[in-house]
């Protein structure tokens, strides 16, 4: 079969449109990966600057807290301590091991109350051989005290002589002297005895135990293995709180000033009190100055070293006001009028929000809010026009 050469050469003329231009698939992909990278980089940074631009303004903002209306007279406050001013770490003056202790920590003592006992045989034999040594010098003087009758009446009737009066002058004197020697030496081991006795210096409350029956005692505590004292009491009527006041701040403080107590351990509580006194020496070390301000009524729950504030008023507050709960305020200068409205700037997680409040009565530069707020609220100090809400803030926190 012959084929036309012209059917030949129009079928090797067709296009193969399955196959791409050369130049088409060697066109490289990496110029528009590196372009888009580029762009995601620009806008990450487009938008933390924008970001960092509006951190928002600065404001100082300040709590809400629970004031006592007899704060109102407050022109001081400083912290310190409960301190017993009567306070004594009763040892002994004598050596021995301890064998009674007839208290233990919160039991109360009077004065001269035996508080415990150290083992006393041996001072009680010194003792018992001094008084035997007084009734032997006692029949030695009366014996001296005859002898010495019969020489006068001998040397004046002219049967003695004048050496036999003087010797029986002479014993007669001794045996006085011994007796007297004798007295003494009962005196001294009476106090021998006495100093096994641990006695309470005054009437107090036993704070802490130093020691157990069994344990040697020693004056000072000389021996590394003894013991010093036994019990360390105080007079729970002579608490007081000692507060350092700053020496910038101290002409504001005088002896009998009015002030409050409030104790870290019960901060529900007040206690009246007054400046008892300015101790006339400064730390140089803290630049303070010491006060001491006594309670004018104290309870059971008042312990040494407990923590305490003290506040000092101006005037002393008035019953009414001594007894009155605390009362919710902020500084007068956070409440401001907006739309016929009082109205305090709450801050919420940087971010102003506008919160009506119902105000009461005026506690010195503090307000009183009956509603809108909660205790520990942040509230701005002094707000401008310019602050309403929504607005982002920076805080400078104010107590």
């Amino acid at each position: 079969m012959t084929t036309d050469p012209k059917q030949t050469d129009i079928s090797s003329l067709r296009i193969d449109r399955t196959k791409k231009p050369p130049s088409e698939s060697r066109l490289p992909r990496w110029p528009f990966m590196l372009a888009g990278a580029a762009a995601l980089v620009i806008g990450i940074w487009f938008i933390s600057l924008r970001a960092g631009m509006d951190k928002g303004r600065e404001v100082d903002l300040t709590s809400a807290v629970l004031t006592y209306p007899s704060q109102a007279n407050a022109v001081l406050s400083a912290s310190g301590y409960v301190v017993a001013q009567v306070k004594a770490a009763v040892a002994s003056k004598g050596t021995g091991r301890l064998v009674y202790l007839g208290f233990e920590e919160g039991d109360r003592v009077k004065k001269g109350e035996i508080i415990a006992r150290l083992e006393d045989e041996d001072v009680r034999a010194a003792l018992e051989k001094s008084q035997a040594d007084v009734q032997l010098a006692r029949a030695d003087s009366e014996d001296a005290h005859q002898t010495l009758l019969r020489q006068q009446k001998l040397y004046a009737s002219g049967l003695s002589s004048r050496a036999e009066l003087d010797a029986a002058q002479a014993r007669f004197s001794r045996v006085r002297a011994q007796i007297r020697s004798s007295d003494a030496a009962v005196r001294a081991a009476e106090v021998g005895v006495e100093n096994t006795r641990i006695r309470a210096p005054f009437d107090g409350t036993i704070l802490t135990k130093n020691a157990d029956v069994g344990e040697v005692f020693a004056p000072f505590a000389s021996s590394a293995n003894s013991r010093g004292a036994v019990v360390t009491m105080a007079d729970m009527s002579s608490l007081q709180v000692e507060a350092d006041v700053s020496e910038s701040n101290i002409v504001r403080v005088r002896a009998g000033q009015p002030c409050e107590i409030t104790l870290d351990a019960y901060p529900e509580k007040r206690y009246a009190g007054k400046v008892h006194k300015i101790v006339p020496t400064a730390d140089r070390a803290k630049a303070t100055v010491l006060t001491k301000i006594a309670f004018s009524e104290i309870d059971g729950q008042v312990l040494p070293e407990m923590s305490a504030k003290v506040t000092f008023l101006s005037k002393e507050s008035d019953m009414a006001a001594a007894g009155a709960p605390p009362k919710l305020t902020v500084p007068s200068s956070s409440v401001v009028s907006r739309g016929g409205a009082q109205v305090v700037l709450l801050a919420r997680d940087g971010i102003i929000q506008e919160v009506p409040v119902a105000t009461g009565g005026v506690i010195g530069d503090r307000v009183e809010i009956k509603e809108g707020i909660r205790p520990g609220d942040q509230v701005v100090l002094t707000p401008d026009a310019g602050l309403t809400s929504g607005t982002r803030i920076q805080s400078r926190t104010k107590q």
